[in-house]
């Protein structure tokens, strides 16, 4: 029965995948448009900015961290330090994942979950990225590695879909105010990364009781920008970063040149196309309003996609700047960790949720991301072996990997997550006291710190509507 469903996710699915990220969102975005009656030539125009916008998100990423690579290379070769775990970053990552054909089962199983969680109204989040879901089945893939049960990883992967879900819903008034975003557009996101919100928000929490003048010294991009100009906009603070891997790496002056260009062009792009981002579901925003009104009596309908609309936001841009070095610097001295963070080295798996739970406060988000990283570093450590695995049997072994080399994916969405994962496979396969009692210890924190994390944030929501009203008063 298994077999028949995963041919049948493979058959609806497997064409859309073959496509790439950009023309499926592309056609996912038009099609659901034309079908709440948006104009055809409007539906069309939402999906491709959006297209363009991931394309664009891509290409600079792209940019960066392929020209910081050979920097920090030369910088390892330099100090004699052995980290022998290779950070190809998220490309190849995507690429094994999407190799399994459980990838396209556990996507089938949500797709489900999410429209029986809509018509229940459990949920306000259709979830379209479908692409990024890659993410979440490394999870479930996980589970089998250790424990060859489809099933328990099937049970773990609808968990944290619904967590997914609901975090989309509850995240929707914070993204609202951070981006300025009108009330009827319906952008939110699933996006792994922002399961790590309960954990940022145990922190921020610790912070006001330990340091509750902090915010008095924080500062904002704007504010920055305003009083020293050039200097802290989101060009300079790029080229500070680009610099600094330059001398770090030992580069010629010329390299030096180019690494703080290539910096300072990057941040600034980054922030241009978050934008387009939010444009691309106007179209789609105005026959959701439409649709709802006329069908559902008026009920709020949010729309998931990828997490780059938030990178519009230049506090973002400025804290991972601001951890790159400093992520280089504890990799090559944490115990348990054997990665150079290159693909990695801008911390886009983390600074989007710090940002969210943050609100923007900088130093906030500097403090708490500085301890986040040993996370990531330790999740990629550990996921390693299986990575690797993975990619050879599904051919997919990045090229110029010696053999014998672990690869992982330094800053990869979900670090929490893939410990998890490997406590509960370890437990479904050798069914010991002590393995389950590991996996359900760590399961009963997670959904606790997860429970509590809603709580704050519903009280958070309440501010942000109450602020509305006496706006409009």
């Amino acid at each position: 029965m298994l077999n028949l469903i995963i041919d049948f996710a493979n058959t609806i699915f497997q064409p859309l995948i073959d496509l790439g990220a950009a023309p499926m969102m592309f056609i996912l975005l038009s099609l659901l448009a034309i079908l709440m009656k948006v104009k055809v030539s409007k539906a069309l125009e939402g999906g491709l900015k959006l297209a363009i916008a991931l394309t664009g998100i891509g290409a600079v990423i792209n940019i960066l961290t392929g020209n910081f690579a050979p920097a920090l290379q030369d910088f390892v070769k330099s100090t004699g330090i052995e980290l022998t775990i290779t950070d190809v970053g998220w490309a190849p990552l995507a690429t094994i994942t999407w190799g399994s054909a459980y990838t396209l089962f556990f996507l089938l199983i949500l797709v489900i979950v999410n429209l029986v969680l809509l018509i229940m109204n459990k949920t306000d989040t259709l979830d379209i990225d479908i692409f990024n879901f890659w993410h979440l089945s490394i999870v479930g893939l996980l589970v089998i590695y250790y424990s060859d049960s489809l099933l328990i990883a099937t049970l773990l992967v609808i968990l944290l879909g619904v967590m997914k879900f609901i975090n989309a819903d509850i995240m929707k008034p914070t993204f609202n105010d951070l981006l300025d975003m009108p009330e009827h557009n319906p952008t939110t996101t699933t996006h792994m990364n922002f399961l790590l919100n309960p954990l940022i928000m145990l922190f921020d929490k610790i912070i006001d009781k330990l340091f509750p003048s902090l915010d008095k010294y924080d500062f904002d991009a704007a504010w920055l920008n305003e009083k020293i100009g050039f200097w802290g906009s989101k060009f300079a603070i790029g080229i500070y970063l680009g610099v600094f891997v330059g001398i770090l790496g030992r580069q010629p002056v010329s390299g030096i040149f180019t690494l703080g260009f290539i910096g300072g062009v990057s941040l600034e792009l980054f922030s241009t196309v978050g934008t387009w981002f939010i444009a691309s579901m106007e179209p789609i925003s105005q026959g959701i309003t439409d649709f709802m009104s006329k069908k559902l009596k008026g009920r709020t309908f949010n729309i998931g996609i990828d997490w780059p609309f938030v990178a519009a936001r230049p506090e973002m841009w400025a804290a991972a700047n601001v951890l790159a070095p400093i992520m280089l610097i504890i990799a090559l001295f944490l115990p348990g960790s054997k990665i150079l963070p290159l693909g990695g080295i801008i911390a886009i798996g983390l600074t989007p949720a710090l940002l969210v739970v943050c609100r923007g406060k900088i130093l906030r988000m500097i403090l708490i991301g500085i301890i986040m990283l040993p996370v990531f570093l330790w999740s990629g450590t550990a996921i390693a072996p299986f990575v690797t695995e993975t990619a050879q049997s599904v051919g997919a072994l990045p090229e110029g990997i010696a053999e014998g080399t672990l690869i992982t994916h330094s800053t990869l969405e979900g670090p929490v997550e893939k410990f998890i994962a490997i406590l509960v496979g370890k437990a479904g396969k050798s069914f010991s006291l002590d393995s389950i009692l590991k996996a359900l210890g760590s399961l009963v924190v997670y959904i606790g710190l997860f429970v509590w994390y809603i709580k704050e944030m519903k009280e958070r929501n309440k501010k942000y509507e109450m602020s509305k009203q006496k706006q409009t008063i």
